[in-house]
């Protein structure tokens, strides 16, 4: 009788122990679904392959859930990874690098958007970046990645004699190349479509991006990247990876639906007009790119921009553990 009770009592701790273990794990599991993945991103293209999953996420569509900023500047939008007030950013390659090289607290998820400068011009004898010897191009970005890139490009193809006028403002550029449009200008999306609408004599001669490409240097045009904070990342892999999938099919979305995403484009107050943006997404490179293809694309473009200015990226090429391969 007394084994019999001692059996009885011991399935019944062991049945405890087990819905208690159960419960745990359903907790966690909720936990995982409950939390609320902050997401940053810059006023550009580096949104606008998002804004599909913006919208699913505003109307209770999402698998996720988020709560979305948009800033102008990089660097608030860096100083909230910094500070805890952000869990996933989409940002420059190259602002995402400088932050992995200053504290260390950030690994790179995707790449979100590949070149998206164009060269502008009414000069139908500009079709590549050899055409630019002995030219002058009106353009921005002094100092930072445009210039990198522009000279990179110069460089590989033997042109040692294009004259560069930097402007503070791509409005500057978009007046100049619009009221002359014997002009060349290179200028990013959405601004090199915005040129082409003000003067039908403009065309876009050729990409950076098509440029680059034609290197087959092993790297591809990055602009912009998504990175999480590591902290946030080892708390919530899945959460993580469900922002993955759903950045993919709001990327690939912003490619297959132009109208609808040029609607949101306008709503999100990136582009003015609808007509701008659905000329201009199709030249934005909006992409999802992971693991491995990621991992190579963007570490050759970070060796080019090292080649180029060091600052540009904090000093260093980044280490192997900058990039989240899933």
């Amino acid at each position: 009788m007394k084994k019999k009770l001692l059996s009885i009592a011991l399935a019944l701790t062991m049945a405890f122990g087990a819905s208690a273990c159960t419960t745990d794990d359903e907790n966690k599991e909720s936990a995982a679904e409950a939390v609320t993945v902050r997401v940053g991103s810059l006023s550009g293209p580096t949104t606008i392959g998002l804004l599909n999953l913006m919208d699913a996420s505003e109307n209770g569509n999402s698998e996720g859930t988020y709560e979305f900023t948009m800033a102008t500047d990089p660097q608030e939008i860096a100083a909230s990874i910094n500070s805890g007030d952000l869990d996933i950013a989409l940002i420059p390659a190259n602002l995402a690098a400088t932050l992995y090289n200053k504290a260390g607290n950030v690994k790179v998820i995707d790449i979100n958007t590949l070149g998206v400068i164009c060269c502008v011009t009414g000069d139908k004898n500009i079709t590549s970046v050899k055409d630019l010897a002995g030219k002058t191009v009106v353009t921005t970005g002094q100092g930072a990645t445009p210039e990198a890139a522009l000279n990179y490009l110069l460089a590989q193809n033997g042109v040692t004699d294009c004259t560069l006028d930097f402007r503070s403002e791509g409005t500057e550029v978009v007046s100049v190349i619009a009221n002359d449009p014997t002009q060349i200008a290179v200028l990013p999306q959405p601004a090199a479509t915005s040129a082409l609408m003000q003067n039908e004599d403009l065309s876009i001669a050729f990409t950076l991006t098509d440029e680059w490409n034609s290197l087959d240097n092993g790297s591809e045009m990055v602009t912009g990247v998504t990175v999480v904070r590591s902290d946030f990342l080892s708390e919530h892999p899945d959460a993580v990876k469900t922002f993955l999938k759903e950045h993919n099919d709001s990327a690939s979305m912003a490619n297959s639906d132009v109208d609808k995403t040029a609607a949101l484009t306008v709503s999100a107050g990136i582009v003015p007009k609808e007509p701008v943006a659905k000329k201009a997404i199709p030249y934005c490179s909006i992409v999802c790119i992971t693991g491995d293809d990621m991992k190579a694309s963007l570490s050759g473009y970070l060796d080019v921009l090292m080649e180029q200015n060091p600052k540009l990226i904090g000093g260093a090429v980044p280490g192997e553990d900058f990039y989240y391969l899933g």
